[in-house]
């Protein structure tokens, strides 16, 4: 939470933590999402004292997935990629303290140009 009482926006790179441990995420892409965002709603962001807006970008064949209480998912347009949209986010928020979780460097680089800070996957998935 900021010093006025925004909640941390904490905006999952979903493919690439679902990437990041490999359990057969391969064979059922939207499964892999899904148990993902179930993680997320379960435990949040491990080790933050407060509240935080949890988004989980997703893309490609995840898209349909719905979001649940306490993770909004939110899916990257069609003709675009989630980096891209993740970056639209961050952008979109400026005011706001911002956290991004993936271990993608080029978009780790984008973002933290845009003053958001970044950790890597194990952040959410312990």
């Amino acid at each position: 939470m900021d010093d006025d009482g925004t909640p941390l926006l904490v905006i999952v790179d979903g493919a690439n933590v679902v990437g990041s441990v490999p359990d057969g995420w391969w064979r059922d892409r939207p499964a892999a999402a899904r148990r993902l965002r179930d993680h997320l709603a379960a435990n949040g962001l491990p080790g933050h004292p407060g509240p935080v807006e949890m988004v989980l970008v997703v893309e490609g064949a995840s898209r349909d997935v719905e979001p649940v209480p306490g993770v909004h998912v939110d899916p990257a347009p069609a003709d675009g990629d989630g980096d891209d949209h993740i970056v639209t986010l961050v952008a979109a928020a400026p005011t706001r303290p911002r956290l991004v979780i993936t271990a993608d460097r080029e978009l780790r680089r984008r973002v933290t140009e845009l003053g958001a800070r970044v950790a890597g996957p194990r952040t959410v998935r312990g």
